[in-house]
């Protein structure tokens, strides 16, 4: 729902002023509660950190509709996106943990790419939220109703009460018996000291570039695609497909790096190969269409019914959603690769969101400061061409392909320590 909103443009605000200095506070602080987050998540356990994380979503869009009626003040935005960016750095980081750490290791890309279909989805349903509450406004430009934002409000809360549901990891078995991990609370002091490892950790300074730039593009694509080319209707619209898009893109990578071959360490290569040639692609796309108003203004808005004016922009916007997820699948395969240990699988995870929410704050300064759209545009081009070699380099020198499932026996009577190690699909008991 976050994301479907913010994909309007502007927190679905004519001016993108308050959304810019909400989104500052809160990937600011997203950046240091997301390198938290995975020492929280080994204390409180997933289900506590999920309902924390969780709350603090609808409150932030609450600021959105009261801004709606007190447009000259910002506090109440800027906080909720404060506190948005704690419970976003414990809610990703428990996200991060389950993701990487509960697949087989040979099943981790298709895990990851049913997350992110789920993901996917959310957003499309909220984008079809201010498709069909604002379509009859037509082409005028003006910020979403205030039915638009209860309604995210109102779907917020309903994720919100299913944390509670959530299972406790001890009730995770797999079909054969086996424990997904073993999950051990830790100490406070033990955690400190790993989290400070984390920046010395020389696999986590390789991802330090993709880490930055995989959020940084936020900011360019929807306030200044999405938010400024097209109508409010279309923009509601170009969100189900920018996140549909999404969908296809986890499949299809998850696809590649579970199946496409038989070593691990080859499949990775191979992934970030084809993320190279479609990021090349897509992003030189961009840059002819963003040669078009290098002034940052396009006064005669673009509508769904506009056909042949319209499919460009449309294409180009959906092939970014696409390429999002196919960068973020495979920055969080890598991670998984890394160790099957839950623990140092949430440390890592949550310095990747950490160090991604740092760029997403730096982002959002710089589309408040005005910086002209196409710098914005190369500098989001060259930080994830730069990631390239970098992430290549970490599958080569990290990813191993001896610690595949498949050579483990599947049995009912092995002990506990052997049956961490076996691999088959997860199911609830």
């Amino acid at each position: 729902m976050y994301n479907a909103l913010n994909g309007l443009g502007g927190g679905g605000q004519v001016d993108h002023t308050a959304a810019d200095n909400a989104n500052t506070a809160l990937y600011a602080c997203f950046a240091v509660f997301g390198v938290l987050g995975g020492a929280i998540h080994n204390l409180l356990g997933p289900r506590t950190t999920l309902f924390l994380g969780s709350l603090t979503y609808p409150l932030y869009v609450a600021a959105f509709l009261n801004y709606n009626h007190r447009p000259g003040s910002q506090v109440f935005p800027v906080i909720a996106g404060a506190l948005l960016g704690v419970g976003a750095g414990f809610l990703w980081a428990a996200q991060g943990a389950i993701m990487t750490s509960y697949p087989p290791p040979n099943l981790r890309g298709t895990y990851i790419s049913l997350f992110w279909c789920l993901f996917s989805l959310g957003s499309v349903l909220g984008g079809l939220l201010p498709l069909s509450l604002n379509y009859r406004r037509g082409s005028k430009v003006a910020s979403v109703n205030d039915g638009t934002y209860i309604a995210f409000m109102t779907m917020m809360l309903v994720g919100v009460a299913l944390t509670l549901l959530f299972l406790p990891p001890h009730k995770i078995v797999r079909d054969d018996g086996s424990r997904a991990t073993g999950v051990t609370y830790s100490s406070a002091a033990t955690e400190a000291g790993e989290v400070l490892r984390l920046f010395a950790d020389w696999k986590m300074l390789l991802v330090l570039v993709p880490a930055w730039g995989s959020n940084f593009f936020y900011t360019y694509q929807f306030n200044n695609v999405n938010g400024l080319l097209f109508t409010l209707r279309t923009k509601g619209l170009n969100n189900v497909v920018y996140w549909g898009a999404q969908m296809l893109g986890s499949v299809g990578l998850g696809y590649l790096l579970d199946f496409g071959f038989a070593s691990r360490r080859k499949r990775g290569l191979v992934g970030v190969a084809v993320f190279a040639v479609l990021g090349t692609a897509i992003w030189g796309g961009g840059f002819v269409n963003q040669l078009r108003y290098t002034d940052g203004k396009w006064p005669d808005l673009i509508d769904f019914k506009d056909g042949r004016r319209y499919a460009g922009p449309f294409l180009l916007y959906c092939s970014y959603g696409l390429l999002d997820a196919m960068f973020q699948s495979l920055i969080y395969w890598i991670i998984g690769a890394l160790t099957n240990d839950s623990q140092v699988l949430s440390r890592y995870a949550g310095f990747y969101k950490g160090v991604q929410s740092a760029g997403a704050a730096v982002s959002w300064q710089v589309d408040f400061h005005k910086t002209p759209l196409m710098a914005q545009l190369i500098v989001n081009w060259g930080l994830i061409t730069v990631s390239y070699p970098l992430l290549a380099l970490l599958v080569f020198l990290a990813v191993k392909d001896d610690e595949d499932s498949s050579v483990y026996p599947r049995s009912r009577t092995t002990n506990t320590t052997d049956r961490r190690k076996l691999s088959a699909p997860t199911t609830f008991h």
